[in-house]
Parts: structure tokens; C-alpha cells; sequence
């Protein structure tokens, strides 16, 4: 397993983070690399679009064409 050092953390992030954790019964670095566990697991942009554009073109049929017309109309 690695090992991630933050440098220059500002002291009110520090204080609100070993809060945080203590709330929740677990140790800063519990916390923090549960912060960053999920924050890895979140798709960015560009990989959510990689994957549409991978799944090729949807044909949604023409009547969805029509609800979305019909939709519009009835806004106006």
C-alpha cells in the first residue's frame, strides 16, 4: 500500500477534518482516505463521456420524438 503526504494543509481545514472524523469514530487518516476512496470512484467528466461514446448512437424511436414535442408545445 502507498503512503500520501498533503503539505501546507490550512489549520482551519486540518481542525474541520480531525472534527469530522472524531464524529464519526474514525482517525483522520481513516477519514481522509475514505474521502479519497470515494472521491476515485466518481466517474470525471471525460470518462463518463468516453463511456456514452462507447455505447454507440440510441435510437429513442419517433415516439419519444413526439413526447418531447408535444411536452414543448404545452410550455408555450
Amino acid at each position: 500500500m502507498s503512503t500520501v503526504q498533503v503539505r501546507d494543509v490550512p489549520s482551519d481545514v486540518h481542525r474541520t477534518l480531525k472534527a469530522r472524523a472524531a464524529e464519526s469514530g474514525r482517525s483522520l487518516s481513516e477519514y481522509v482516505l475514505d474521502i479519497l476512496t470515494r472521491e476515485t470512484r466518481q466517474p470525471t467528466i471525460d470518462e463518463l463521456l468516453e463511456r456514452v461514446r462507447l455505447r454507440g448512437q440510441v435510437d429513442l424511436g419517433d415516439r419519444v420524438t413526439e413526447i418531447l414535442r408535444a411536452e414543448r408545445e404545452s410550455m408555450r
